[in-house]
């Protein structure tokens, strides 16, 4: 399944449904196949994105500097990127922090599944 987020003066923004469900948990909605973000909600629903996003990058940096410890190296900055390097939720969230602000400045709802 995918979700495709729609807004009337944005291009959709589709997410795979695993993806999608976690921002949509994230910022306390249902992740079900319709669903609607009020302009109102928009400002509370960036905060928690970015609270996820910075617990993420915490979570990472502690689980970093654990396998170095325990592999005998200094913690600190990497050059190489690691196993677990991948995409990061900064990264998969920023398309949706994008639509919601811009949706959010203009007034405009996101819907889903309609």
């Amino acid at each position: 399944m995918l979700y495709r987020f729609k807004s009337k003066n944005r291009a959709d923004l589709v997410m795979l449904e695993p993806h999608g469900r976690r921002v949509l948990e994230i910022i306390g909605k249902d992740p079900g196949p319709q669903g609607i973000i009020l302009p109102e909600q928009m400002p509370q629903a960036l905060a928690a994105l970015r609270e996820a996003v910075e617990q993420e990058a915490r979570e990472v940096a502690e689980a970093r500097a654990a396998f170095e410890l325990a592999h005998g190296r200094q913690p600190g900055p990497r050059e190489e990127p690691g196993p677990r390097d991948g995409v990061q939720l900064r990264q998969r969230v920023h398309p949706f922090v994008q639509l919601l602000v811009f949706c959010h400045q203009q007034g405009d709802t996101v819907v889903w599944g309609v």
